[in-house]
C-alpha cells in the first residue's frame, strides 16, 4: 500500500485572510504530484497544512484515511517528510551531521543513535549523491548541492511521503533539472509518494504524474498533465495566450507563449 493524502472541506489561512475555503483534494499515493499556480493562489499554504504546519481553520487533512490533527507528531513525522521554501543553513553544521537530524522522530531517551540510524543516513546520502561531501561544511557549498543535502535528510527520515515547497526555487537550470531527476527517481525506484510546489510549468508537466492547478485558493483542474493541461487552462489560471505542443524530447505537453506574449490581468490580483 502507497500513503495517500487527501483534504476534505478545508479552510485555511493566515489571520483574518483565508486562503483555502472549502478545498477537497486527493493526492494519489506512489506518484508525483505537482501543484502549479500564479503567485499567491495558497500552492504553499496548502503544502504548508498538508504538513501539519499550519493549523487549518475548519475541514480536515486525511493521512491514509486517518485525520493528521488526531495522529501523534512522532508518527505524522515518520510519515511524512517536508522541506520547506529556503531553509535556513546551520552555520558549520557538516553534509552527515545535517542528514543525521532526519534521524530525531525515531530518537528516544532510552534509545539513542543506533546501527539502523547510521544506515539510513548512509543510504539518504548515497541517493541524493552527497556522500562524496559527507564532510564538509553545508554552507560552503553549491546551491543544487544544499538543495540535495536538504532532501537526503528528508529521506533519512524515511517516510513514504514528501512534501517539497519549491525545492528549484533560487536554482540555475542544470541544477533545477538535477534536483527533479532524484525527485522523479525517489518515486519511480523508492515508490514514494512525492507532492512539490514548482513554478515552472513545462517542468511540472515533464515529472510529474499528476497535476493539480490552482487559482484564488481553489483548485481548477487535476489529473494527468497530458489530459489538463490545455490551451484554456493556462489562459483560465495563468493569464497567458499559448500554444500547447507535445515536447519532442519527452512527449510531455509543452507551454509555448503566442508572439507576442499577451497576458492578461491577474487573476488572484
Amino acid at each position: 500500500m502507497t500513503a495517500q493524502l487527501s483534504t476534505r472541506a478545508l479552510i485555511a489561512g493566515y489571520e483574518d485572510r483565508v486562503v483555502l475555503d472549502g478545498l477537497d483534494l486527493d493526492l494519489p499515493g506512489g506518484e508525483f504530484t505537482a501543484i502549479v499556480g500564479p503567485n499567491a493562489c495558497g500552492k504553499s499554504t496548502l503544502l504548508r497544512t498538508l504538513a501539519r504546519l499550519l493549523k487549518p481553520r475548519s475541514g480536515t487533512v486525511l493521512l491514509d484515511g486517518a485525520a493528521v490533527r488526531d495522529l501523534p507528531t512522532r508518527e505524522v513525522a515518520r510519515r511524512l517528510a517536508v522541506l520547506p521554501q529556503s531553509p535556513l543553513v546551520p552555520e558549520g553544521v557538516t553534509v552527515a551531521e545535517l542528514v543525521a537530524r532526519g534521524r530525531q522522530p525515531y530518537q528516544r531517551w532510552w534509545q539513542q543513535w543506533s546501527t539502523s540510524d547510521a544506515e539510513a543516513v548512509r543510504e539518504a546520502m548515497a541517493l541524493a549523491d552527497v556522500d562524496g561531501i559527507a564532510d564538509r561544511p553545508v554552507d560552503t557549498l553549491s546551491g543544487g548541492q544544499r538543495q540535495r543535502v536538504w532532501i537526503a535528510m528528508t529521506l533519512a527520515q524515511d517516510t513514504d511521503i514528501l512534501l517539497l515547497d519549491e525545492p528549484t526555487t533560487f536554482l540555475d537550470p542544470a541544477h533545477q533539472v538535477e534536483i527533479l531527476n532524484l525527485v522523479h527517481r525517489l518515486r519511480s525506484e523508492r515508490g514514494r509518494t512525492v507532492v512539490a510546489v514548482l513554478h515552472d510549468l513545462n517542468q511540472a508537466a515533464r515529472y510529474a504524474d499528476h497535476l493539480v492547478a490552482m487559482r484564488g485558493g481553489a483548485v481548477v483542474a487535476a489529473g494527468p498533465p497530458r489530459t489538463i493541461l490545455t490551451v484554456d487552462l493556462v489562459r483560465d489560471v495563468f493569464g497567458l495566450d499559448c500554444l500547447v505542443v507535445p515536447c519532442p524530447a519527452s512527449g510531455a505537453p509543452l507551454v509555448v507563449p503566442t508572439w507576442p506574449v499577451t497576458v492578461s490581468p491577474g487573476k488572484d490580483a
